[in-house]
């Protein structure tokens, strides 16, 4: 049985702030492995300028192909949409032995009780946050199992790549070498 921390996220597209947080937690947290859930769609998040899902898994298992802590998953494209967390947990719980926690940004801890069952998932797993720019830890749900991080600040984000694509401008270290690649390919930046 593993200890895993399943990181969620559109990874749209997936970058070298999202691998360098997951090291971290790999290294400071309890965990055995680190699993990169694409989700098809975020409950919080409009869908526009959202790669197809299927790019979005093959950059994610191109951007930690070689470290054999880290698994890119494509679980929530069984599941119905939008993903919700506790479905994508049930489910996972349901399928294997592992043990699970939620891997996240103290920007999600605010609008954690509006998530989908937030009492039946906080009493199946615990949530192991790493500090973002601009936000607190202060969560909304009291019952949470938090242990919190001093993760690495790493102004790198989606919509920052995905507007330097748009002006046609390099994304070269940004992204791993293999995603920046794909992106080319499919007519994406430099």
């Amino acid at each position: 049985m593993a200890r895993v921390g399943l990181y969620f996220g559109s990874f749209n597209p997936i970058h070298n702030g999202h691998l360098i947080i997951a090291q971290h937690m790999l290294n400071e947290g309890p965990f055995d492995e680190i699993w990169f859930v694409v989700s098809p769609q975020n409950p919080f998040k409009e869908q526009k300028d959202l790669l197809p899902q299927n790019i979005r898994f093959e950059m994610v298992k191109a951007a930690v192909d070689g470290n054999h802590q880290f698994r890119a998953m494509d679980t929530e494209f069984r599941l119905p949409v939008p993903s919700f967390t506790i479905q994508t947990l049930e489910h996972l719980l349901e399928k294997s032995s592992n043990s699970f926690s939620i891997v996240m940004g103290s920007d999600n801890l605010p609008r954690l009780h509006e998530w989908k069952d937030i009492d039946k998932l906080c009493s199946l797993t615990d949530f192991h946050v790493y500090n973002r720019s601009g936000s607190e830890l202060k969560c909304s749900v009291p019952q949470a199992k938090i242990t919190a991080y001093t993760a690495p600040f790493l102004d790198i984000s989606a919509t920052h790549i995905r507007s330097l694509l748009q002006q046609n401008k390099s994304i070269r270290y940004l992204v791993p070498e293999a995603v920046r690649e794909m992106l080319t390919a499919q007519g994406f930046g430099q």
